[in-house]
């Protein structure tokens, strides 16, 4: 049996931005065709729009507010959201709060991968 206790996960950043703490996914345990991990955004900060052409994502919200956009469509996301993206979709993710980091489990099938993910816009925000 694999456990993974939160308190020894070494955080990480993606190529979107934001800083990863994964629970499961190849390279980290035994599990080979899905990750599971915890994404923190600061306030006022945002992730860089991209996709993922293999994988889908859910993203379970926990704690603070933030602006999702998925495809087309925005929302405003906080505790207790769970949203489904697609492969292939373009998203990006804002932290709207002035104080508290959003942060969302989020689970990748297949797991997350660095060459899964295309960046759609540079770290500036402008249209790449």
């Amino acid at each position: 049996m694999h456990l993974a206790r939160y308190d020894e996960l070494r955080p990480y950043v993606t190529a979107d931005g934001s800083t990863i703490r994964e629970w499961a996914g190849p390279g980290y345990s035994p599990a080979r065709n899905q990750s599971l991990a915890e994404a923190t955004l600061p306030p006022g900060t945002a992730t860089i729009a991209h996709y993922h052409p293999r994988a889908e994502e859910l993203y379970l919200f926990r704690s603070g507010r933030g602006r999702l956009r998925v495809g087309e469509e925005e929302r405003d996301v906080g505790p207790g959201d769970c949203a489904v993206i697609p492969p292939g979709v373009v998203h990006k993710l804002w932290n709207t709060a002035d104080a508290e980091d959003l942060v969302l489990v989020c689970a990748c099938s297949p797991a997350y991968s660095h060459d899964d993910t295309v960046l759609v816009e540079g770290a500036d925000g402008r249209a790449g």
